[in-house]
């Protein structure tokens, strides 16, 4: 188990699980309200021809109402944070859910302990898909944070995740990216194989995303868990694969605002 998913798991926040809605549901949600807007135009043509008798055939709704952008139903200023994290999301990832691991699996009361994040999206969402459950968990961790954990041997720009170090094993499916704009962004895949303890966690894909200011960005996508409190059996594989975890690493709507 790799520092940033131990880290992740040690500083799971406190906050209380809540339902929220899905990418599915907002698509619907907006369909319904489109048809309902064209059987109203509908209607009322019918009211000024009646006189005529000339009969209105009942709309069709256009299939491609079926399936808006998510951003567009969820840009209000309240969006919750699990609608803003599906609005990121590729299409068919499943429903997400706001949730706490603390509550989930150290079973505290929910609200208790709370904390600060410095990622406006910092926090753990349960997916949902096809009867499993996994998990997906951002942080994004101080430069004073993560040069403490160190203890200052390398710069954290420096650093190669793919290179094994000490007792850990190496990383597998390790990608490690130096983009254009200097930051350095790193992928791999762990089997969560480290014996008995509870939770027993699935497979999992891994990513941190380093700043020029020594800051990280780090991500699970979890298979999900099993023990007492577990929300339902593991999903087949992660929620996104090492090519979305890379793309979700980039985008800005993560990062603390400048």
């Amino acid at each position: 188990m790799s520092d940033d998913v131990r880290k992740l798991l040690e500083r799971a926040a406190l906050d209380a699980g809540r339902p929220v809605l899905s990418t599915e549901a907002v698509y619907a949600g907006a369909a319904r309200v489109r048809f309902r807007r064209r059987a109203a135009v509908a209607c009322a043509a019918l009211a000024v021809v009646a006189a005529g008798a000339v009969a209105v055939p009942r709309l069709k709704q256009d299939p491609s109402l079926d399936r808006i952008s998510v951003a567009a139903s969820t840009g209000t200023a309240g969006a919750d944070k699990a609608s803003r994290v599906a609005a990121l999301l590729p299409a068919g990832v499943g429903r997400l859910e706001e949730v706490s691991f603390a509550v989930l699996i150290k079973h505290v009361k929910p609200g208790e302990g709370k904390r600060d994040h410095l990622g406006p999206l910092d926090g753990e969402y349960a997916v949902h898909r096809d009867g499993g459950v996994g998990y997906l968990a951002f942080e994004v961790r101080s430069a004073k944070e993560v040069a403490a954990k160190s203890g200052d041997r390398v710069p954290v720009a420096d650093q190669d995740l793919c290179e094994a170090e000490g007792k850990e094993p190496p990383r597998v499916d390790c990608v490690r990216e130096v983009l254009p704009d200097g930051r350095t962004l790193t992928t791999w895949s762990d089997a969560m194989d480290y014996g008995d303890g509870t939770p027993q966690w699935g497979p999992e894909i891994d990513g941190r995303l380093t700043l020029e200011d020594g800051s990280v960005l780090v991500l699970r996508s979890s298979t999900g868990f099993e023990a007492k409190g577990a929300q339902g059996p593991l999903l087949k594989t992660p929620p996104l694969n090492s090519a979305q975890v890379r793309d979700l690493l980039t985008r800005p709507e993560l990062l603390p605002a400048k």
